[in-house]
């Protein structure tokens, strides 16, 4: 059985594993501009200077930060903020900017952001930005997590492994399904495996690798998780055993 038949209807996304994004920017109207158009698919928290950006970021979680360089007169500029976040925090991020002299550039490559966008920009480019650099910073950690990243829809969630049921290859991506929905993540079976833990889960086909712990019951042809009847191929056969 394909596990899109089998996934439940969506339910509204919890708020506690969407990615949380700082904007930090001075003016007001463009702030909000930029919430706008990120606010459908990621938690918003806003800033209008380094300082009070800096103390956001030690007191609560962030995941991204989009700073504009230019932060005001005779104060910290963003460029101060893009050291402090690559010397306290270690998250990913971004600058957004109208000021695009060679100077200005040379300095804010220094402090090695995720991306450098100069304004007027478009949305689709600033969504690209936040995508890629959230999928680098995630793929350069331990790659034995608790969690991974997968698709819901137009958001990316944080799916706890051990939630998992099982995963389906469709070519260039994954379909997981996890306590009765379906969720989506761009890999491969064999990229996948060396992420999960590897004594929770097992392939059980070319196609297949399901979760040790929610196997309901098998035979030597196939394997019940979910409530779906998943393929058991001679190859896989004896890691049903160990």
């Amino acid at each position: 059985m394909n596990m899109e038949q089998h996934s439940s209807s969506a339910s509204k996304q919890n708020e506690a594993d969407r990615f949380i994004i700082l904007i930090v920017e001075d003016n007001f109207l463009n702030r909000r501009m930029v919430k706008k158009a990120l606010e459908k698919n990621y938690i918003i928290k806003e800033a209008a200077d380094a300082e009070t950006a800096d103390e956001m970021l030690r007191l609560g979680k962030v995941h991204l930060a989009i700073i504009d360089i230019h932060l005001g007169n005779d104060k910290n500029d963003g460029i101060w903020l893009g050291e402090q976040v690559k010397k306290k925090y270690d998250i990913p991020f971004i600058y957004l900017t109208a000021f695009g002299t060679s100077d200005i550039s040379q300095r804010a490559i220094s402090t090695y952001p995720s991306s450098y966008i100069t304004k007027p920009f478009k949305e689709i480019d600033l969504a690209l930005s936040i995508e890629i650099a959230l999928l680098k910073y995630l793929a350069e950690k331990p790659v034995k997590k608790n969690w991974m990243l997968v698709k819901d829809g137009d958001y990316f969630v944080k799916l706890l492994t051990n939630s998992i049921d099982c995963f389906e290859s469709t070519g260039n991506y994954l379909q997981v399904l996890s306590n009765g929905k379906l969720f989506k993540c761009r890999s491969t079976i064999k990229e996948i495996l060396t992420l999960l833990p590897e004594n929770s889960f097992i392939q059980t086909h070319r196609a297949f690798v399901v979760n040790k712990n929610k196997i309901e019951k098998f035979n030597s042809d196939s394997v019940m998780v979910g409530g779906l009847t998943i393929p058991v191929s001679l190859k896989y056969a004896s890691s049903l055993l160990l």
